[in-house]
C-alpha cells in the first residue's frame, strides 16, 4: 500500500487563500491541497461588494475569482461551507466542522481567514441593520436600495463607509455618514485630505455627522428606524449600515497547542518577515500581522492587492521550509503596500503606509474635480504617497517615491516632478 500523500491546508477561500493554493500548485507541490472556506460559494472578490455589486452594476457571478473548470485544474480538495474550528501547530492537526468534525494531519497550514465585521452592542438581529463583508451581505442591502427614496445611515467613515455612502447617494437615496473621526478616512488620509474628501461628499448631498459616536440603534416593532448619537441627536433611517471596523478571524487558532508553540494572536496572526507564525504555520491577507523588513515595523493590511501577494509569498515560504533542497530558501515579504478606493467619479490610490504619518505634504492640483498628490512620512523618511483624481501613469509614478526609503527632503523635491512627468 502506498503512503498517503502529504497535505497542505489553506484555511480561507477568498483572495489570499486562493492565491496561496494556486501558488502551491504552480510552484510544484504535488501533495494534497485542502482549501477550506466557510461560505458555500466558490472564491469571489470582495472589493466590488461595496461598489459595483451594491450599485447593481455587477451581478454576483462577475465577482468570481475563478470558475469551476479553473479550480478543477488545480486538483484541490475543496471544502466549502466548512469552518476550521481548531489547529494544533505542534501536532499539525486541523479540525474542521462541516457535516461533522474532521481532523486532518497537515504538513503545513496557510491561515487566510480574513476578518469579521464589528457591530454595535444590541444591534444583532435587528431588521434593517446591515454589515458588508460577504456577497450575501451586499445583495441584501442592494435589494433594500433598489426601492427608491430610502434613508440610509452609514455608521463609520472609513474606506468601506465612504464607498457605500457614495454608492447609495449616487442611487438617489438620502444618506447620512456618521463617524468618530472629524473627516472621512481621516485616520488614513490625515485631516487636510480628509477635509477635502468631506467637501466632495457634501457636494454630492451626503449629510456628515463628524466626531460623533453612535450609542445605539433606534427601533420600532423590531426594525431599525435610525441611530442615536452620543450628543443625543437621532439620525432617522430606514436602513443602517455598520462599517465600524473588523477583528481578525483567529478564534480557530486559539488553544493549548498554539500557546505552547508561542503563536501570537494579539492583533491577528503575528508573523515574521517570511509570513511564518510558527513552524509549518503561515499567515496571509487581512488576518496576518507580519514584520516588514524594509519599513522595520509590523503591518496588518486589509487590502486586496496585499492579500494576493501575501498568499503567494506564504505559499512559497512554506514550501521552502518543508523542502528547502527542492524549493530553495525562504524570501522576506517586503512589498510596497497598495490600495485604491472609488468614490463617485474619484479614484484614490495609495502606495506605502499612510496611517500614523508624522508629517504630510499635500500638492493641490485642482478642486473641482478634486485632484491632488500627497506624501506621508516619519520625521526623516517618506513612507507613503497618495493620488486622488490623477491619470494612471501619474498615479503610478508616486510609487517610486516610497519603493525604497527616501529622506523627506528628497521625496518632497521629487513629488512635483513625479506629477508633472
Amino acid at each position: 500500500m502506498s503512503a498517503a500523500r502529504p497535505r497542505i491546508a489553506v484555511v480561507g477561500a477568498a483572495a489570499a487563500g486562493l492565491a496561496a493554493a494556486e501558488g502551491l500548485r504552480r510552484l510544484g507541490w504535488d501533495g494534497v491541497i485542502t482549501l477550506v472556506g466557510d461560505e458555500p460559494r466558490l472564491p469571489y472578490d470582495r472589493p466590488p461588494l461595496s461598489k459595483q455589486v451594491l450599485s447593481g452594476a455587477w451581478e454576483p457571478e462577475r465577482t468570481a475569482l475563478r470558475d469551476s473548470a479553473q479550480l478543477s485544474g488545480l486538483e484541490l480538495d475543496l471544502r466549502l461551507g466548512t469552518r476550521a474550528t481548531a489547529y494544533d501547530p505542534l501536532e499539525r492537526t486541523l479540525t474542521l466542522d462541516g457535516d461533522g468534525p474532521t481532523v486532518l494531519r497537515c504538513a503545513g497550514v496557510v491561515a487566510a481567514t480574513g476578518v469579521t465585521p464589528r457591530t454595535l452592542p444590541g444591534a444583532d438581529g435587528i431588521e434593517g441593520v446591515h454589515v458588508l463583508r460577504t456577497l450575501d451581505d451586499a445583495l441584501v442591502l442592494r435589494r433594500r436600495l433598489a426601492v427608491p427614496g430610502r434613508r440610509l445611515a452609514v455608521v463609520g467613515s472609513g474606506v468601506l463607509g465612504a464607498e457605500a455612502a457614495a454608492v447609495a447617494r449616487a442611487l438617489g437615496h438620502d444618506v447620512a455618514l456618521v463617524g468618530t473621526q472629524n473627516t472621512p478616512m481621516e485616520r488614513v488620509l490625515g485631516a487636510e485630505v480628509g477635509g477635502l474628501l468631506a467637501e466632495v461628499h457634501r457636494a454630492h448631498g451626503v449629510t456628515l455627522h463628524t466626531g460623533q459616536a453612535v450609542t445605539g440603534v433606534r427601533t420600532e416593532s423590531g426594525r431599525a428606524t435610525g441611530v442615536v448619537l452620543a450628543d443625543g441627536t437621532t439620525v432617522e433611517a430606514d436602513d443602517v449600515l455598520l462599517a465600524v471596523g473588523s477583528v481578525p478571524a483567529v478564534g480557530w487558532l486559539r488553544g493549548p497547542g498554539a500557546e505552547a508553540a508561542g503563536v501570537d494572536l494579539s492583533d491577528g496572526l503575528g508573523c515574521d518577515e517570511f509570513c511564518a507564525a510558527a513552524p509549518g504555520l503561515y499567515g496571509a491577507g487581512d488576518v496576518a500581522r507580519w514584520y516588514h523588513p524594509v519599513l522595520r515595523r509590523h503591518l496588518r493590511i486589509e487590502h486586496r492587492m496585499n492579500a494576493s501577494e501575501q498568499g503567494l509569498a506564504a505559499a512559497r515560504n512554506l514550501l521552502a521550509e518543508l523542502e528547502p533542497e527542492r524549493f530553495g530558501e525562504r524570501r522576506p515579504f517586503a512589498p510596497v503596500p497598495y490600495f485604491w478606493s472609488d468614490q463617485y467619479d474619484l479614484k484614490l490610490q495609495a502606495y506605502g503606509v499612510l496611517a500614523g504619518a508624522e508629517r504630510i505634504e499635500v500638492l493641490h492640483l485642482d478642486k473641482d474635480p478634486l485632484r491632488l498628490a500627497a506624501l506621508y512620512g516619519t520625521a526623516d523618511h517618506a513612507v507613503g504617497a497618495l493620488a486622488i483624481g490623477l491619470p494612471p501613469r501619474q498615479a503610478r509614478s508616486l510609487r517610486a517615491l516610497v519603493a525604497t526609503p527616501s529622506t523627506w527632503p528628497e521625496a518632497t523635491a521629487r513629488l512635483t516632478e513625479a506629477v508633472d512627468a
